[in-house]
Protein backbone atom coordinates (compact mmCIF):
# COMPACT_ATOMS: atom_id res chain seq x y z
CA UNK A 1 0.00 0.00 0.00
CA UNK A 2 2.87 2.36 0.92
CA UNK A 3 4.64 1.62 -2.35
CA UNK A 4 1.47 2.34 -4.36
CA UNK A 5 1.00 5.67 -2.57
CA UNK A 6 4.62 6.64 -3.20
CA UNK A 7 4.23 5.78 -6.89
CA UNK A 8 1.07 7.88 -7.17
CA UNK A 9 2.79 10.85 -5.50
CA UNK A 10 5.79 10.53 -7.83
CA UNK A 11 3.52 10.44 -10.89
CA UNK A 12 1.65 13.56 -9.69
CA UNK A 13 4.91 15.41 -9.04
CA UNK A 14 6.25 14.36 -12.45
CA UNK A 15 3.13 15.47 -14.31
CA UNK A 16 3.04 18.77 -12.41
CA UNK A 17 6.70 19.47 -13.27
CA UNK A 18 6.18 18.52 -16.91
CA UNK A 19 3.06 20.69 -17.05
CA UNK A 20 4.95 23.71 -15.69
CA UNK A 21 7.66 23.23 -18.32
CA UNK A 22 5.17 22.85 -21.15
CA UNK A 23 2.76 25.63 -20.16
CA UNK A 24 4.58 28.70 -21.61
CA UNK A 25 5.28 27.00 -24.96
CA UNK A 26 1.86 25.39 -25.34
CA UNK A 27 0.05 28.55 -24.18
CA UNK A 28 2.00 30.66 -26.66
CA UNK A 29 1.13 28.20 -29.45
CA UNK A 30 -2.57 28.50 -28.57
CA UNK A 31 -2.29 32.29 -28.43
CA UNK A 32 -0.62 32.36 -31.86
CA UNK A 33 -3.38 30.16 -33.25
CA UNK A 34 -5.96 32.68 -32.00
CA UNK A 35 -3.92 35.51 -33.54
CA UNK A 36 -3.82 33.67 -36.88
CA UNK A 37 -7.60 33.27 -36.80
CA UNK A 38 -7.99 37.01 -36.04
CA UNK A 39 -5.68 37.96 -38.91
CA UNK A 40 -7.45 35.60 -41.33
CA UNK A 41 -10.83 37.05 -40.30
CA UNK A 42 -9.49 40.58 -40.82
CA UNK A 43 -8.22 39.75 -44.31
CA UNK A 44 -11.55 38.14 -45.16
CA UNK A 45 -13.42 41.29 -44.09
CA UNK A 46 -11.00 43.49 -46.04
CA UNK A 47 -11.48 41.36 -49.18
CA UNK A 48 -15.19 42.26 -49.12
CA UNK A 49 -14.49 45.99 -49.26
CA UNK A 50 -14.60 47.99 -52.48
CA UNK A 51 -12.11 50.62 -53.62
CA UNK A 52 -14.65 53.24 -52.51
CA UNK A 53 -14.70 51.67 -49.05
CA UNK A 54 -10.90 51.80 -48.84
CA UNK A 55 -10.86 55.45 -49.90
CA UNK A 56 -13.52 56.38 -47.34
CA UNK A 57 -11.80 54.58 -44.45
CA UNK A 58 -8.40 56.07 -45.28
CA UNK A 59 -9.91 59.53 -45.71
CA UNK A 60 -11.36 59.40 -42.19
CA UNK A 61 -8.10 58.02 -40.75
CA UNK A 62 -6.04 60.77 -42.38
CA UNK A 63 -8.54 63.36 -41.21
CA UNK A 64 -8.01 62.05 -37.67
CA UNK A 65 -4.23 62.19 -38.10
CA UNK A 66 -4.24 65.70 -39.55
CA UNK A 67 -5.90 66.94 -36.35
CA UNK A 68 -2.92 65.65 -34.33
CA UNK A 69 -0.15 68.21 -34.54
CA UNK A 70 1.52 66.59 -31.54
CA UNK A 71 1.19 63.24 -29.80
CA UNK A 72 -0.51 64.04 -26.50
CA UNK A 73 -0.32 60.98 -24.27
CA UNK A 74 -3.28 59.58 -22.26
CA UNK A 75 -3.92 61.43 -19.03
CA UNK A 76 -7.09 59.64 -17.94
CA UNK A 77 -9.41 56.72 -18.75
CA UNK A 78 -11.22 58.78 -21.39
CA UNK A 79 -7.96 59.33 -23.27
CA UNK A 80 -7.15 55.62 -22.96
CA UNK A 81 -10.50 54.63 -24.49
CA UNK A 82 -10.30 57.15 -27.32
CA UNK A 83 -13.20 59.25 -28.59
CA UNK A 84 -16.00 58.10 -30.88
CA UNK A 85 -14.15 59.24 -34.01
CA UNK A 86 -11.16 57.15 -32.99
CA UNK A 87 -13.22 54.03 -32.26
CA UNK A 88 -14.84 54.17 -35.71
CA UNK A 89 -11.60 54.83 -37.60
CA UNK A 90 -9.75 51.86 -39.14
CA UNK A 91 -12.26 49.34 -37.81
CA UNK A 92 -13.57 47.43 -40.86
CA UNK A 93 -14.59 44.29 -38.95
CA UNK A 94 -16.11 46.22 -36.04
CA UNK A 95 -13.99 44.33 -33.48
CA UNK A 96 -11.37 46.99 -32.87
CA UNK A 97 -8.71 45.40 -35.09
CA UNK A 98 -7.10 48.01 -37.34
CA UNK A 99 -4.55 45.76 -39.05
CA UNK A 100 -1.58 43.60 -38.13
CA UNK A 101 2.17 43.83 -37.76
CA UNK A 102 4.86 41.44 -39.01
CA UNK A 103 8.42 41.50 -37.64
CA UNK A 104 10.35 38.73 -39.36
CA UNK A 105 13.51 39.28 -37.29
CA UNK A 106 11.71 37.97 -34.18
CA UNK A 107 9.21 35.70 -35.93
CA UNK A 108 6.22 37.83 -34.90
CA UNK A 109 2.92 38.36 -36.69
CA UNK A 110 0.18 39.87 -34.53
CA UNK A 111 -3.08 41.81 -34.71
CA UNK A 112 -3.03 45.51 -33.88
CA UNK A 113 -6.07 46.75 -31.96
CA UNK A 114 -7.51 50.08 -30.90
CA UNK A 115 -6.50 51.22 -27.38
CA UNK A 116 -4.11 49.74 -24.83
CA UNK A 117 -6.71 48.12 -22.58
CA UNK A 118 -5.47 45.10 -20.65
CA UNK A 119 -7.89 42.84 -22.54
CA UNK A 120 -6.15 43.94 -25.76
CA UNK A 121 -2.59 43.62 -24.44
CA UNK A 122 -3.15 40.09 -23.14
CA UNK A 123 -3.47 38.78 -26.69
CA UNK A 124 -2.29 41.41 -29.14
CA UNK A 125 -0.65 44.76 -29.80
CA UNK A 126 -2.39 47.97 -28.77
CA UNK A 127 -2.39 51.38 -30.41
CA UNK A 128 -2.19 54.45 -28.17
CA UNK A 129 -5.35 56.44 -29.07
CA UNK A 130 -3.78 59.89 -28.77
CA UNK A 131 -1.13 59.12 -31.42
CA UNK A 132 -1.35 58.90 -35.20
CA UNK A 133 -3.27 56.00 -36.70
CA UNK A 134 -0.86 53.60 -38.49
CA UNK A 135 -1.80 54.47 -42.07
CA UNK A 136 1.38 56.32 -42.97
CA UNK A 137 1.72 59.81 -44.37
CA UNK A 138 3.81 62.90 -43.71
CA UNK A 139 3.89 64.27 -40.16
CA UNK A 140 2.58 61.09 -38.55
CA UNK A 141 3.91 59.00 -35.69
CA UNK A 142 1.91 55.94 -34.63
CA UNK A 143 2.80 54.35 -31.29
CA UNK A 144 2.13 50.63 -30.81
CA UNK A 145 2.66 48.88 -27.51
CA UNK A 146 2.72 45.31 -26.25
CA UNK A 147 3.44 43.30 -23.13
CA UNK A 148 6.67 41.44 -22.53
CA UNK A 149 7.32 38.33 -20.49
CA UNK A 150 3.76 37.02 -20.12
CA UNK A 151 3.67 33.32 -19.28
CA UNK A 152 0.74 32.84 -21.65
CA UNK A 153 2.18 34.59 -24.74
CA UNK A 154 5.49 36.02 -25.96
CA UNK A 155 3.99 39.14 -27.61
CA UNK A 156 6.81 41.79 -27.54
CA UNK A 157 9.14 39.65 -25.36
CA UNK A 158 11.83 39.52 -28.07
CA UNK A 159 11.57 43.16 -29.13
CA UNK A 160 15.01 43.87 -27.64
CA UNK A 161 16.55 41.61 -30.30
CA UNK A 162 15.77 44.12 -33.04
CA UNK A 163 18.68 46.09 -34.48
CA UNK A 164 18.98 49.30 -36.44
CA UNK A 165 18.37 48.48 -40.10
CA UNK A 166 15.77 45.78 -39.38
CA UNK A 167 12.49 46.21 -41.24
CA UNK A 168 8.97 45.54 -39.99
CA UNK A 169 5.70 45.65 -41.90
CA UNK A 170 2.23 46.92 -41.03
CA UNK A 171 -0.72 45.58 -42.98
CA UNK A 172 -3.68 47.96 -43.09
CA UNK A 173 -6.66 47.40 -45.39
CA UNK A 174 -5.20 46.51 -48.82
CA UNK A 175 -1.86 48.23 -48.20
CA UNK A 176 1.49 47.14 -46.70
CA UNK A 177 3.66 49.74 -45.00
CA UNK A 178 7.38 49.10 -44.48
CA UNK A 179 9.39 50.70 -41.67
CA UNK A 180 13.14 50.49 -41.13
CA UNK A 181 14.41 50.67 -37.55
CA UNK A 182 16.51 53.83 -37.24
CA UNK A 183 16.47 54.50 -33.48
CA UNK A 184 16.50 52.34 -30.35
CA UNK A 185 16.26 53.96 -26.93
CA UNK A 186 15.57 53.05 -23.31
CA UNK A 187 13.74 55.76 -21.38
CA UNK A 188 11.70 56.33 -18.23
CA UNK A 189 7.90 55.99 -18.64
CA UNK A 190 7.36 59.76 -18.41
CA UNK A 191 9.91 60.55 -21.13
CA UNK A 192 7.78 60.80 -24.28
CA UNK A 193 9.73 63.32 -26.36
CA UNK A 194 10.98 60.58 -28.70
CA UNK A 195 7.36 59.63 -29.48
CA UNK A 196 6.39 63.04 -30.81
CA UNK A 197 5.41 63.81 -34.39
CA UNK A 198 8.25 65.21 -36.50
CA UNK A 199 7.13 67.59 -39.22
CA UNK A 200 7.24 65.96 -42.66
CA UNK A 201 8.34 62.53 -41.38
CA UNK A 202 6.53 59.19 -41.14
CA UNK A 203 7.31 57.07 -38.07
CA UNK A 204 5.99 54.11 -36.13
CA UNK A 205 7.44 53.36 -32.69
CA UNK A 206 7.09 50.01 -30.93
CA UNK A 207 7.05 50.24 -27.14
CA UNK A 208 7.45 47.65 -24.39
CA UNK A 209 8.68 47.44 -20.80
CA UNK A 210 12.31 46.85 -19.94
CA UNK A 211 14.48 45.42 -18.34
CA UNK A 212 12.87 42.02 -18.71
CA UNK A 213 10.92 41.17 -15.58
CA UNK A 214 11.78 44.48 -13.87
CA UNK A 215 9.82 46.86 -16.11
CA UNK A 216 11.06 50.16 -14.68
CA UNK A 217 11.82 51.67 -18.11
CA UNK A 218 10.44 51.63 -21.64
CA UNK A 219 12.15 50.27 -24.74
CA UNK A 220 11.42 52.39 -27.82
CA UNK A 221 12.04 50.90 -31.27
CA UNK A 222 11.41 53.57 -33.90
CA UNK A 223 10.91 52.81 -37.57
CA UNK A 224 11.03 55.28 -40.46
CA UNK A 225 8.85 54.62 -43.51
CA UNK A 226 10.59 53.24 -46.57
CA UNK A 227 9.06 52.31 -49.94
CA UNK A 228 7.49 48.83 -49.82
CA UNK A 229 8.14 46.17 -52.43
CA UNK A 230 7.65 42.40 -52.48
CA UNK A 231 11.41 42.08 -53.10
CA UNK A 232 12.20 43.94 -49.87
CA UNK A 233 9.84 41.72 -47.88
CA UNK A 234 11.33 38.56 -49.42
CA UNK A 235 14.86 39.76 -48.64
CA UNK A 236 13.91 40.56 -45.03
CA UNK A 237 12.33 37.11 -44.61
CA UNK A 238 15.46 35.36 -45.90
CA UNK A 239 17.80 37.42 -43.71
CA UNK A 240 15.64 36.72 -40.66
CA UNK A 241 15.78 32.96 -41.17
CA UNK A 242 19.47 33.07 -40.25
CA UNK A 243 18.75 34.83 -36.94
CA UNK A 244 15.90 32.65 -35.78
CA UNK A 245 16.63 30.39 -32.84
CA UNK A 246 14.93 28.60 -30.00
CA UNK A 247 13.26 30.64 -27.27
CA UNK A 248 14.21 30.15 -23.61
CA UNK A 249 10.89 28.38 -23.00
CA UNK A 250 11.55 25.97 -25.87
CA UNK A 251 15.08 25.26 -24.61
CA UNK A 252 13.74 24.53 -21.12
CA UNK A 253 11.19 22.14 -22.61
CA UNK A 254 13.65 20.39 -24.94
CA UNK A 255 16.35 19.94 -22.29
CA UNK A 256 14.29 19.81 -19.11
CA UNK A 257 11.53 17.40 -20.16
CA UNK A 258 13.88 14.48 -21.04
CA UNK A 259 15.97 15.07 -17.90
CA UNK A 260 12.85 15.16 -15.75
CA UNK A 261 11.60 11.95 -17.39
CA UNK A 262 14.91 10.14 -16.80
CA UNK A 263 14.99 11.32 -13.18
CA UNK A 264 11.40 10.18 -12.70
CA UNK A 265 12.16 6.71 -14.08
CA UNK A 266 15.28 6.34 -11.89
CA UNK A 267 13.39 7.37 -8.74
CA UNK A 268 10.43 5.17 -9.64
CA UNK A 269 12.65 2.11 -10.17
CA UNK A 270 14.54 2.73 -6.94
CA UNK A 271 11.32 2.96 -4.91
CA UNK A 272 9.94 -0.25 -6.39
CA UNK A 273 13.16 -2.22 -6.01
CA UNK A 274 12.64 -4.91 -3.32
CA UNK A 275 14.84 -4.67 -0.28
CA UNK A 276 17.19 -7.54 0.39
CA UNK A 277 16.34 -9.58 3.46
CA UNK A 278 19.12 -9.90 5.98
CA UNK A 279 19.84 -13.43 7.18
CA UNK A 280 18.95 -14.10 10.75
CA UNK A 281 21.94 -14.24 13.09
Amino acid sequence: MKKNLTTVILIIVFLAGLGLMMYPTVSDMINKAHQTVAIDSYEEEVSKLSNEDFSGILKEARKYNSALTTNEFPRNSEDLDGNEEYQKAMNPAGNGMMGYIKIDAINLKMPVYHTTKESVLQSGIGHIPTTSLPVGGESTHAVLTGHRGLSSARLFTDLDKLKEGDVFFIYVLDDILAYEVDQIKTVLPAQTQDLQIIEGEDHVTLVTCTPYGVNTHRLLIRGTRIPYSAEIEERVEKQSEVRKGLTMEQLVLIIGAPLLTVLFVIVLISTRKPKKRRDDA
